[in-house]
């Protein structure tokens, strides 16, 4: 056990390497919580980082002619984030400088992303097969925008450093066997990456639905969106063993939220 114990201090002193940060204000709905982050990556190299492969992406899809086909779709887009981008300062000051920018690649999935910095895509797929509302697609923007405010890719890393770590700190003081070892990684994975995963997808639902309300679309929007893509999936897994909330248990928070944000979007209209 000594030679454990010996082994599991170190890889206990590089968890130490984790700060506790708070990415953002929390706003009208009240997303409080306080992040682990890994302190040897910064924000300034996650969003470098982002940049980089953002534009890989546009240059594939610009070799492929499948990036901004449709002028109509981009600018209604690019409508809407420019109505959605001033109000980041209400959760995050310092955003309103990051160097947004929007891009649409012609493809059948649902699928849209805001990659940390500000860089922010949707697949055509996801408007068109949906038929969506504008409020709608302020919804979906809103939810993508969020998971850059908060630095989720950030914090989905440093989980996965520290998950590593403590895996093999486990290993080190129990003297895991292989098989054992596994069973670790499993309970890891779904006792602790999943769990914060799902709670990423609620910040980011929550500080969403008040960016949307904020820069005057309907907050009824986000359930109307939500029943669209839960009808698009055909069903979803568990809530256990996803990392988004099941499409019931989204749509009654929204529904919860929405008296908090409805002023706001009176206001703004």
């Amino acid at each position: 056990m000594r030679l454990h114990l010996l082994i599991a201090v170190p890889l206990l002193m590089t968890l130490t390497a984790c700060e506790t940060v708070q990415t953002t204000q929390g706003g009208t709905v009240g997303v409080e919580r306080q992040q682990m982050m890994f302190g040897g990556l910064s924000s300034a190299q996650v969003n470098q980082m982002a940049a980089e492969s953002y534009f890989g992406m546009l240059t594939e899809a610009r070799s492929q002619n499948v990036l901004n086909t449709d002028a109509a779709l981009v600018g209604r887009l690019r409508r809407i984030a420019d109505d959605l981008i001033p109000q980041v300062e209400y959760f995050r000051p310092d955003a309103r400088n990051w160097e947004w920018e929007v891009n649409v690649i012609e493809n059948e999935q649902l699928n849209a992303s805001c990659m940390p910095g500000g860089k922010i895509l949707f697949f055509s797929g996801i408007v068109n097969r949906l038929e969506l509302t504008d409020a709608e697609i302020a919804q979906i923007m809103g939810h993508e925008m969020a998971h850059a405010l908060r630095e989720h890719g950030r914090e989905a890393v440093s989980r996965a450093y520290a998950a590593q770590a403590g895996t093999q700190v486990v290993g080190a003081l129990l003297g895991l066997g292989e098989s054992t070892r596994q069973a670790a990684d499993a309970a890891v994975q779904y006792g602790l990456m999943l769990p914060h995963s799902r709670g990423n997808e609620t910040e980011a639902d929550l500080i969403g639905l008040e960016l949307a309300a904020r820069a005057g679309y309907s907050p009824e929007a986000s359930i109307s969106l939500w029943q669209k893509m839960a009808a698009a999936s055909g069903g979803s897994p568990p809530a256990f063993l996803s990392t988004h909330p099941s499409p019931q248990g989204r749509i009654q928070t929204l529904r919860e939220t929405i008296p908090r944000v409805q002023p706001l979007y009176q206001q703004a209209r």
